[in-house]
């Protein structure tokens, strides 16, 4: 199966002022970029906007919209290709489908490793108990 690719009409970009220490580059120049992107609007396979809905990520709010702020450089042009690179690894992470768990059973020797280390737990904390003078 191949990568999904987003299209450049699917999203919103807007520059903003960064936050944090710069001086008058971060006073004067809009150089952060808020990315905004709707799941359900996009271009997208139908399977995979089904699992980015269902992630429990804060960037997606409510109603399906995908914000990222970039802030990380001073220049504005590698904010928005931060941004994009962002969103590209979020909708590759739910392109394949997970794989389904199948149910194991412990092996018959790990039951019996894990018994013993329990029975020595035991002790050691039984053996941390009051003394009786009797």
């Amino acid at each position: 199966m191949h990568k999904p690719t987003l299209t450049v009409a699917d999203v919103e970009l807007t520059f903003i002022r960064a936050q944090g220490p710069g001086g008058q580059n971060v006073n004067k120049v809009a150089s952060a970029v808020q990315l905004r992107f709707d799941i359900r609007a996009s271009a997208l396979p139908e399977p995979v906007k089904a699992r980015l809905l269902a992630l429990g990520d804060r960037r997606i709010d409510a109603d399906g919209v995908v914000t990222l702020k970039a802030q990380r450089h001073r220049s504005q042009e590698l904010n928005r290709a931060d941004a994009l690179a962002r969103l590209q690894a979020l909708v590759d992470s739910v392109a394949q489908p997970a794989k389904p768990r199948r149910p194991t059973r412990p092996t018959l020797a790990s039951q019996r490793r894990r018994l013993d280390a329990k029975g020595q737990r035991a002790t050691v904390k039984a053996g941390r108990g009051k003394v009786n003078a009797d």
